[in-house]
């Protein structure tokens, strides 16, 4: 990674933990998900409303995590409003890809936008698992009707 490129990196990351965006509980949400990585404590519920066209009309979260996954959780929540749940979906999968395969397609590339600038977290396997704990999270909430409450995620994305 280039120096100017590291630099908007970490004042990207910086700035989303400093001041996230829509970091705060949704009391009425369609859905929500609780995902939780023991390894290092991050800890975050998302709560999503869909309408009856399965667009996201809103997306908060909230919970306590290091820099790397609250400006994933952030970012995250500032590009999939307005988005169908498939959309969604598709973006959860192309950032995954990018942080844990070798060969991100450029179609995936093209999608990501600002989340391409966490593609050298993929050099520290732990940090993956902040950077894709909300992502995992999402996929829960828009593939479940509810998580029951004491129920989540694990690091590896599985429930609970």
């Amino acid at each position: 990674m280039n120096n100017r490129l590291e630099n908007l990196y970490q004042e990207t990351i910086l700035e989303h933990n400093k001041y996230p965006k829509n970091f705060k509980k949704l009391e009425k949400c369609s859905s929500c998900a609780h995902g939780v990585n023991q390894l290092c404590g991050d800890d975050y519920y998302v709560y999503l409303n869909l309408d009856k066209n399965n667009i996201i009309t809103d997306i908060t979260f909230q919970g306590v995590g290091c820099a790397i996954s609250k400006s994933s959780a952030s970012l995250m929540t500032t590009l999939i409003k307005g988005k169908t749940r498939e959309e969604a979906l598709n973006l959860k999968e192309c950032f995954i890809n990018m942080l844990t395969q070798n060969n991100c397609s450029q179609q995936c590339k093209t999608c990501l936008g600002s989340l391409k600038l966490f593609e050298s977290v993929k050099k520290f396997p732990v940090r993956v698992k902040c950077a894709t704990l909300i992502w995992r999270a999402l996929e829960k909430a828009l593939t479940t009707t509810s998580i029951p409450k004491g129920e989540g995620i694990n690091q590896k994305g599985d429930q609970k």
